[in-house]
């Protein structure tokens, strides 16, 4: 099964088996080797046309907060059988406004080889003080990478899924 396919299929059971009052349409299902992301619109709050961004931020922060623990017991329980059914665990978050909040997710560690040069940026970003280690180092320039980069990011995984869907169409050559 493919990525595409496997994130239909997730998609279709996260949305027959989540209650239909927590989020506003279907929640985004985000899928890697090791983890399944369930990431859903809670509605903004309205608000008054005077009031501050402090307490629009605040009002924004404590309605996410009251839905992470209504949520709680519900969420662990439909996780837990996710997690049996699809062999990955599962992680939540929400969006709100403009803003992606994630109560879980996972730190995998990935192992890599770098070149002196590419050890040397590192090293430069934990003398800075930018990181405290090599590893949140990289974590660091990963995270600046991939907002820098969103729009050709997302035009890569577009032609990824395509490779997909053209590679299942092909000839079986297990036969």
């Amino acid at each position: 099964m493919d990525i595409e396919e496997a994130t239909q299929k997730l998609r279709g059971w996260f949305s027959g088996r989540l209650p239909e009052d927590w989020f506003e349409g279907q929640p985004e299902i985000i899928l890697d080797r090791e983890e399944i992301a369930v990431i859903g619109r809670l509605p903004a709050p309205s608000f008054a046309d005077d009031v501050s961004e402090v307490e629009r931020s605040a009002a924004l922060e404590g309605g996410v907060q009251r839905f992470r623990e209504e949520t709680r017991e519900r969420r662990i329980e439909i996780a837990l059988e996710a997690e049996r059914r699809f062999r990955r665990k599962v992680s939540w978050g929400v969006e709100v406004g403009d803003e992606t909040v994630m109560f879980t997710t996972l730190s995998v560690p990935v192992m890599t080889r770098l070149r002196q040069s590419e050890r040397r940026v590192l090293d430069t970003l934990v003398a800075a003080g930018v990181a405290r280690s090599r590893s949140d180092a990289l974590a660091w320039c990963v995270r600046l990478v991939g907002r820098h980069t969103d729009s050709w990011l997302a035009d890569l995984r577009d032609a990824l899924r395509h490779v997909d869907q053209v590679r299942a169409a092909g000839p079986d050559l297990d036969s």
